[in-house]
């Protein structure tokens, strides 16, 4: 890409971040990829710092995803985050089923993952993490849930550019019961449901899965000026696989030996919160 291709993209940021902001305002779809999918990470970060930046509710913590490698050449890190936003955490007490909004002609799916409550505030300067050092900041590991959701249907089809570009596809993050004893764990199994039936079966590695997420997010979110908080949530990536979902359905994953987590599909809507903008 030239240097004049690359300004262009970089001025096409604004209008990328507008259309996305409105849609999820109000609870819309969107038909197209509003504009050209941004060519590298340097863009799609641009987008997403400034829809965050942007964005009227407050940053609760970040979902990890891995890019695959068909994508490695434009897009060359292992993982990609985006963000959680406070008013989408669901914190439900046991036996609980919480409601999660997804856009409705949208993009809309739910995940099995293991979600991490960071313990301390993380140093301001650091911004390369060891796995080590990453689990010294674990306050809890539980089991959850990330609902993945976008006005745009395609999202994901589109690539890891687009999928950054719009809050890394997350619309909400549920977090289950702590994993009291993942320090002398290697793996867990999960098993994911939708209305019932049995759509996806893994083995969550604690070590390079969890632990390795996190400590991708601790040096990109620092890179970005952003380093992680006491009490951020951390949504680790996905282990049954991603379990496409419409509204109404409900998503129930078993954490064999520590419990399980569900929650039903409900519209997206207007939010109020976008009214203090």
């Amino acid at each position: 890409m030239s240097a004049d291709q690359h300004e262009a993209a970089f001025s096409a940021v604004e209008s990328i971040v507008s259309q996305f902001r409105e849609a999820r305002l109000n609870g819309a779809s969107l038909a197209s990829y509003p504009g050209e999918v941004p060519p590298d990470l340097p863009v799609a970060y641009r987008c997403q710092d400034m829809a965050i930046d942007r964005w009227p509710d407050e940053l609760a913590g970040w979902k990890v995803a891995r890019i695959a490698p068909a994508w490695a050449a434009n897009y060359p890190e292992e993982r990609l985050i985006g963000p959680v936003f406070r008013d989408n955490l669901r914190l439900p007490q046991a036996g609980d089923i919480p409601e999660c909004p997804v856009f409705d002609g949208g993009f809309a799916a739910v995940e099995a993952e293991l979600v991490i409550r960071v313990a301390a505030d993380a140093p301001a300067r650091k911004v390369d993490w060891s796995v080590d050092e990453a689990s010294e900041l674990v306050g809890d590991l539980c089991i959850g849930i990330e609902v993945a959701s976008s006005p745009l249907a395609t999202l994901n089809d589109l690539g890891p550019g687009a999928v950054i570009s719009d809050f890394g596809n997350n619309w909400g993050v549920v977090v289950g019961a702590s994993v009291r004893d993942w320090r002398s764990l290697a793996e867990l199994s999960v098993t994911s449901y939708v209305d019932g039936a049995m759509v996806g079966q893994g083995r969550a590695a604690i070590r390079q899965g969890a632990l390795g997420a996190l400590a991708f997010t601790l040096a990109k979110a620092a890179r970005r000026g952003r380093p992680l908080r006491a009490g951020a949530i951390i949504s680790t990536g996905m282990i049954t696989g991603v379990h496409d979902v419409r509204v109404g359905h409900r998503s129930r994953h078993v954490f064999e030996g520590y419990g399980e987590v569900g929650c039903r599909l409900v519209r997206a809507t207007a939010l109020s919160i976008g009214r203090r903008s």
